[in-house]
């Protein structure tokens, strides 16, 4: 099993926005050989920002590989952040596992 979370911090009182935002985003993930599930994690929640991470899990780090140079990978990120920049402070931090037991 391999997990790839992308963590964002999103700007206080736009969690909503945020979550409506990646539940109308078409993915594409389903089509994709190794895809195994996705979650969007709400975390910790500071003065500044509310924590949130989404968390892709695959067969493998080769599948997860294959999706970041596909086609519908292309389609999934062509827009991505475009129609919503104002909610994210920073960038998305992206971190890679490998299951290990």
């Amino acid at each position: 099993m391999f997990l790839a979370m992308n963590r964002f911090k999103i700007a206080r009182g736009r969690e909503e926005e945020f979550v409506d935002h990646w539940r109308r985003r078409e993915s594409y993930l389903q089509e994709v050989p190794g895809f195994v599930r996705f979650h969007l994690l709400q975390g910790a929640v500071t003065e500044e920002c509310t924590l949130f991470a989404s968390h892709t899990e695959w067969t493998d780090e080769a599948a997860f590989t294959a999706w970041t140079q596909s086609e519908a990978f292309m389609k999934a990120h062509a827009n991505a952040g475009k129609s919503a920049r104002e909610l994210y402070l920073g960038p998305p931090q992206l971190e890679l596992f490998e299951s290990v037991l």
